[in-house]
């Protein structure tokens, strides 16, 4: 038995979602790593469309364990909410099958409003991020002034820890010309909550030690993508957070041999939320076309997706970086009809050719795509299900991503239906 990691391969919104609701119905545990509620997963199951963006998916399916690991930020009013509304669609969420763990640092809503802060005086040069409160959480964290889910059960060490923390963060606020946090007012909200978050906190390393130990499968899910980690994305228009395979092991307290295989969600063209470097980008009716095909809007903000050719330089980098095992295709049919299409094969900057994206920024600003011309397909592709429903066109564009990537395609998947899959490889015993 294996136990999976989950990651995405582009700059996010790759389709992890889906697979990782096909993968969960063979898993006996889901584990959510890193990042926040600024990260969402769209699943369609039975016709009921579930969107997420807290919880592991694992919570829509009865009988599987989730797990929040300690390399989330936790916003934990926004949490409730989530499994209030899921709820609503009749999924229980519980203490009995979710486990939020004891050491992850909370969201609170100071951290919202100097996200928000600090991205409208950046003005043009804004990162683009969805104003949550992810980064500064995160910050908090490192500067070791965080205020974690079991600080909630003691009201003293509370009560010292929000001292600390404003002493921080009105500092902050009026260098910014902004109204200070008022502490009573914070401590009243945390002594709210605490009582509906504290009965979900648990020591999640050791129950995961434990399921390992007994042969549990585990998924190991993560949010956004490859190029949106804090060290190897195109930084600074990242996320906060290392979103790589590696996280895995950090973010739910395990060690490094506990993944057993990685698998990089991978759209079959290239897209990206935000500011930032996009080399294959298209601004053209072509990118516009990709855009209302694939109906790229953001799970949790609805922002539009900036949409281009695949980019096969960045793909063969994520799984350089993440130690893919193979990578599940996404979204083929959004090509369907496109008689041309375009792969990206090499970067070139300033007459030099590279094979990667370089660290610097400038030379990320200056890159400049050099592509393959493929032959496109006319026939539907959408809910196929073998091989022999593929046009051969497709499947000569699959070899070729295959070749580029130096990784095999291990799932195809032709819509956002759960079972419109193709397996090549079942990551869980392959």
């Amino acid at each position: 038995m294996a136990n999976v990691v989950v990651v995405g391969s582009q700059w996010g919104d790759e389709g992890k979602g889906k697979i990782v609701d096909w993968l969960s119905e063979r898993a006996d545990v889901v584990v959510r790593f890193q990042g926040g509620h600024n990260a969402g997963h769209t699943l369609v199951i039975d016709g009921v469309t579930y969107k997420l963006s807290m919880l592991p998916s694992g919570v829509v399916r009865g009988g599987k364990m989730s797990y929040i690991g300690n390399g989330v930020v936790l916003d934990p009013w926004a949490l409730l909410l989530e499994i209030e509304k899921i709820h609503g669609q009749g999924v229980d969420v519980s203490p009995d099958n979710l486990k939020i763990a004891d050491n992850a640092p909370l969201i609170l809503p100071l951290h919202g409003n100097l996200d928000r802060a600090r991205e409208e005086a950046l003005g043009t040069a804004k990162i683009g991020t969805t104003g949550r409160g992810i980064g500064p959480a995160y910050e908090d964290k490192t500067a070791r002034r965080a205020i974690r889910v079991g600080d909630l059960a003691d009201k003293d060490v509370l009560a010292d820890k929000v001292d600390k923390m404003l002493f921080h963060h009105n500092a902050l606020l009026r260098g910014m010309n902004m109204a200070e946090i008022d502490r009573e007012d914070l401590l009243a909200k945390l002594h709210d909550i605490a009582p509906k978050l504290l009965p979900y906190a648990a020591t999640v390393w050791k129950l995961l030690d434990e399921d390992r130990k007994s042969g549990k499968r585990i998924l190991y899910e993560g949010a956004q993508g490859t190029m949106l980690d804090i060290d190897h994305g195109t930084y600074p228009f990242v996320t906060s957070s290392n979103v790589v395979a590696g996280q895995a092991a950090v973010g739910s307290g395990q060690g490094p041999g506990a993944i057993d295989y990685v698998l990089g969600i991978t759209k079959a063209y290239t897209t990206r939320v935000g500011s930032g470097p996009f080399p294959t980008e298209l601004e053209d009716d072509i990118g516009k076309r990709l855009g209302e095909r694939g109906r790229e809007f953001g799970t949790v903000t609805g922002r539009p997706r900036r949409c281009g050719w695949f980019d096969a330089v960045l793909v063969r980098q994520a799984v350089k970086v993440n130690g893919i095992n193979g990578i599940a295709l996404t979204k083929l049919d959004v090509l369907d009809g496109i008689k041309e299409l375009r792969v990206c094969t090499g970067y070139r900057i300033d007459g030099e050719d590279y094979d990667h994206l370089p660290a610097s920024t400038t030379k990320q600003h200056n890159v400049e795509a050099v592509y393959e011309t493929m032959e496109g397909w006319s026939e539907s592709t959408e809910g196929a299900r073998t091989w022999a429903d593929l046009p051969a066109t497709a499947i000569k564009y699959i070899r070729r991503i295959e070749d580029l990537i130096e990784a095999p395609v291990a799932l195809l998947s032709t819509s956002p239906e759960r079972d419109d899959t193709i397996l090549v490889h079942d990551p869980f015993t392959d």
